[in-house]
């Protein structure tokens, strides 16, 4: 790097800290590290590697440099994770079930991708070192969970009720913007379209970028939930996976019946509520339909398989 680009890398560098101790301070101050946890531990393990790792670069110690950058990173690409999770479970708060699944699939997500680091580390055959690729490769791993979960809020946010000023689309937006732009750069920095020096230059100024906006919807006041564009085919989902994980026994008519005679009643019009009229039923209908029912489930059980 020139001197110019040396010193606009470093005060955009030393802005990172500050911005995210801002971001820090309003999620504190609205009561919001409650809701987001991970996302304010991230927040603040930024700042932490800042402390550590820009004293080291500025001394010249380049080895301590090294292992805090790349310690660092790793804690970043862990804790971003998480923080994607954390997201998911905000938007899929009122549905349980479909909540449940998703934690599920991120934990295996998060399995098949040390899998793969661990694999394309072992298999690299570059100058890099196989600890570093696979850092790398876990990096970039997360970036594409980011983007894939920013591109699937824009898709659905409509039907599952998000609304685009909640505080949990804020978090993926920035996240998505960052991971975007970051891996545009590493595709055109392995062509050799764009300068290193450039490369860098643009990543810490879109990290900038993030941190804002996620300041300017910590500051934001809250949006109520909005009510999903396609209410009642969420709720089909939800209830299918409640369905799949506690099924009812094919056996058992009992339930079915009961619902048949409740329906048939609920259906009459010429039926009257004997509170209504101030008057009972007489004993002898009283007793007929008491039979009926005890006939209806006793055949349901006869014809059951054994």
């Amino acid at each position: 790097m020139n001197w110019h680009s040396q010193i606009a890398y470093q005060c955009l560098w030393c802005a990172h800290p500050i911005l995210q101790l801002a971001v820090a301070v309003a999620l504190w101050q609205r009561k919001l590290h409650q809701r987001f946890p991970v996302f304010f531990t991230y927040i603040l393990a930024q700042v932490a590697i800042f402390a550590v790792t820009f004293p080291v670069w500025r001394a010249g110690n380049y080895e301590w440099f090294f292992w805090s950058y790349w310690l660092g990173a790793v804690v970043s690409a862990i804790l971003g994770f998480k923080v994607i999770h954390e997201v998911f479970l905000d938007v899929f708060r009122p549905y349980h079930t479909l909540k449940d699944l998703g934690t599920v699939v991120f934990r295996w997500a998060g399995v098949v991708m040390l899998m793969v680091s661990a694999v394309v580390a072992l298999s690299s055959s570059q100058k890099q070192g196989p600890l570093l690729h696979a850092v790398t490769t876990l990096e970039r791993s997360v970036r594409l969970v980011q983007l894939g979960l920013v591109l699937f809020l824009l898709l659905f946010s409509r039907f599952l009720g998000v609304s685009r000023r909640q505080h949990s689309f804020g978090i993926a937006l920035g996240f998505g913007i960052f991971a975007a732009v970051e891996l545009m750069l590493l595709a055109l920095s392995s062509g050799n379209l764009l300068h290193q020096e450039a490369v860098g230059l643009i990543n810490m100024m879109t990290f900038n970028v993030t941190i804002l906006i996620w300041l300017g919807y910590a500051l934001a006041s809250n949006v109520v939930r909005g009510t999903a564009a396609n209410h009642l085919q969420t709720q089909r989902w939800e209830q299918g996976l409640a369905d799949l994980q506690h099924p009812t026994p094919s056996h058992s008519l009992i339930p079915m019946f009961e619902g048949m005679v409740e329906r048939a009643f609920s259906r009459s019009p010429n039926l009257v509520d004997p509170a209504e009229v101030g008057e009972p039923f007489p004993p002898q209908h009283a007793e007929t339909t008491r039979r009926s029912i005890s006939a209806a489930a006793g055949a349901g059980r006869s014809r059951s398989p054994q």
